[in-house]
């Protein structure tokens, strides 16, 4: 199945650098393409042919500037979740196609399957952002915001290196990660409901709920 990449990635490396793409993809897009790109062009880690774009030195200079745009607008309270919004159409497909990039020198099934791997791990994490985002934006102090971006940001460092060096860990991290995300979707969801009905009843003249007051 993997034969035509040689010797340089097994099954398993593989399939953890897709998946990890496209999770990465839902939290930091240019994150994900810079430093999987940066680890192939210093020899760290050995790309397949389909990624090995990424470490081309145009590539690396547009990723990393806007690593540097999205570091600091994803520390401003609701500038965080502007940006959130517009990546909407970019995080996904592009989750997809780094994917389908790991896996695309295995056969056109193969690609077809990491594209849709991916882009669904990068719709889930991208989701679970974007509602963990807008339920920190209702506290009024700005230090949550950046503590949870701080923390978005070197989980995303630490899943690409697991996926790298330990892929069957990281699957299984993966997975854990994934039902975290449809909790924290669920219950962020519900909060943000409650959020939303209390603000349109204090702009009625009536008295804000408890647990929002």
């Amino acid at each position: 199945m993997f034969e035509s990449l040689g010797n340089l990635v097994d099954a398993p490396q593989l399939l953890a650098l897709a998946a990890a793409l496209g999770w990465a993809s839902g939290f930091r897009l240019y994150a994900a393409v810079f430093l999987a790109g940066l680890a192939g062009w210093l020899g760290w880690v050995p790309l397949p042919p389909g990624l090995q774009v990424l470490q081309h030195p145009g590539v690396l200079f547009a990723s990393g500037f806007m690593l540097f745009a999205e570091f600091f607008a994803d520390k401003i309270p609701f500038v965080d979740s502007m940006w959130d919004a517009v990546h909407t159409v970019i995080r996904i497909p592009a989750g997809a196609a780094l994917a389908a990039g790991a896996l695309g020198a295995s056969g056109e099934a193969w690609t077809w399957v990491a594209a849709i791997l991916g882009g669904s791990l990068a719709a889930t994490s991208h989701a679970t952002k974007m509602t963990t985002r807008a339920a920190v934006n209702t506290s009024p102090e700005p230090f949550s915001n950046v503590a949870v971006s701080l923390l978005e940001d070197g989980l995303v460092v630490f899943m690409l290196w697991l996926a790298a060096t330990h892929p069957l860990v990281f699957a299984v991290v993966l997975v854990a990660s994934i039902v975290l995300a449809v909790i924290l979707l669920v219950v962020l969801v519900k909060f943000l409901r409650k959020v939303v009905q209390g603000v349109g009843e204090f702009f009625k003249g009536r008295p804000l709920p408890r647990e929002l007051g």
